[in-house]
């Protein structure tokens, strides 16, 4: 099992910063992607970003040139540093992980992520006032 931790959300005014945290604990070693999600009030939750086991990092078009997603392998953690917010950025933010899967390409087989999360946190609130 693995158990993910949010943590740095607060309350900051439009054009502000606030940088995101998710530690995991528990079978850290069966964790191979991680993604941030984000609900915000009367929305339907929505996938802010994500880091694959390549290393390679992906943004939802409305955070991209603000949002920078970043994991410290040491530390096993994944950060979310969003700089320039806006209102339209309230919401509570989640940190999701999924393994890796095997599948084929041409007969070659290769490591991708899994298809859904396994594993989500409680989130944490990121509230911006105008």
């Amino acid at each position: 099992q693995v158990q993910l931790v949010e943590s740095g959300g607060g309350s900051v005014e439009s054009g502000g910063s606030l940088t995101l945290s998710c530690t995991p604990s528990g079978n850290i070693y069966s964790i191979h992607c991680m993604d941030w999600f984000r609900q915000g009030p009367g929305k339907e939750r929505e996938g802010v970003g994500g880091i694959d086991l390549d290393g390679r990092i992906n943004y939802n078009d409305s955070v991209k040139g603000r949002f920078t997603i970043s994991r410290d392998n040491k530390k096993n953690t994944l950060y979310l540093q969003m700089d320039s917010l806006t209102p339209e950025d309230t919401g509570m933010y989640y940190c999701a992980a999924r393994g890796r899967s095997l599948a084929y390409k041409d007969g070659i087989p290769y490591y991708e992520c899994e298809s859904e999360n396994k594993y989500w946190g409680q989130g944490t609130q990121v509230t911006v006032s105008s």
